[in-house]
């Protein structure tokens, strides 16, 4: 049985109606996969974010619907207000529990490491997710990467360094570094990096001048002729009074 539990309704509403839902806190979702027809839902906001927290989109999550037997089933996908920052759609993929399944799992650095706290390197995550293959009930969370290791600038972590539970077999190429700790920049480095930043800042003014000068000389040709016009009327008044003077 999963610690991951979460109650949903079956939905009816479609397309704008799914607004009322929302404002009455509920999200919009559905489930599809294994065993089960493509089913419109609806759950509790508060509980998804609540179980989603806890359960992330690698661990099995029951999902009883309509107070039914429950279903075995991965979060599939989510959608997010950006101004709210609410859920608002969910994809559920129900779950075959005797056929192993590929997914991706996050990883979680934990402890100190030496070359940052002592020597004053910089922590440089490699990746941040790892792809596995596990029977469902062996799904994990995450999985924990220890950073003491990496007590100098030479050291490494690899995928071969993870350490994973039975029944996980983590698909990433072996050799693929996951994390290391860069060295701190030198007086001379930064004053490259200063100067090369004071560069990029002259060669931007002086493209903008250039630009206003173009736009100014675009402006004083289009002028022109204008003013151009304008001379040629007065002459032909003049020409015309000299022939009444006459």
């Amino acid at each position: 049985m999963s610690e991951h539990i979460l109650e949903a309704k079956t939905r009816i509403e479609k397309g704008r109606k799914t607004y009322v839902l929302r404002n009455a806190g509920a999200v919009p979702a559905i489930v599809y996969g294994a065993e089960t027809e493509p089913q419109a839902l609806t759950v509790d906001r508060n509980q998804f974010a609540r179980m989603y927290q806890a359960a992330g989109e690698s661990s099995i999550v029951e999902l009883k619907i309509d107070g039914k037997s429950p279903l075995h089933v991965l979060i599939q996908d989510y959608q997010i207000d950006p101004l709210r920052n609410e859920f608002t759609h969910i994809d559920f993929r129900s779950i075959d529990m005797n056929k192993e399944i590929q997914t991706e799992v996050e990883l979680e650095f934990i402890g100190e490491s030496a070359a940052v706290k002592a020597l004053g390197g910089t922590f440089i995550p490699s990746l941040e997710t790892v792809e596995i293959r596990a029977l469902p009930s062996k799904l994990v969370r995450s999985i924990k990467v220890d950073i003491s290791s990496l007590a100098t600038f030479d050291n490494v972590i690899r995928v071969s360094d993870l350490v994973v539970p039975d029944g996980v077999k983590i698909l990433e190429d072996a050799e693929i570094a996951i994390a290391s700790v860069e060295p701190p920049r030198s007086e001379a480095e930064m004053k490259e990096l200063d100067a090369a930043v004071e560069m990029d800042v002259s060669a931007v003014e002086v493209a903008k001048e250039k630009k206003e000068e173009e736009v100014e000389g675009e402006e004083g040709a289009a002028a022109a002729p204008e003013a151009k016009d304008a001379g040629e009327k007065p002459g032909k008044t003049g020409s015309a009074g000299k022939q009444d003077k006459k």
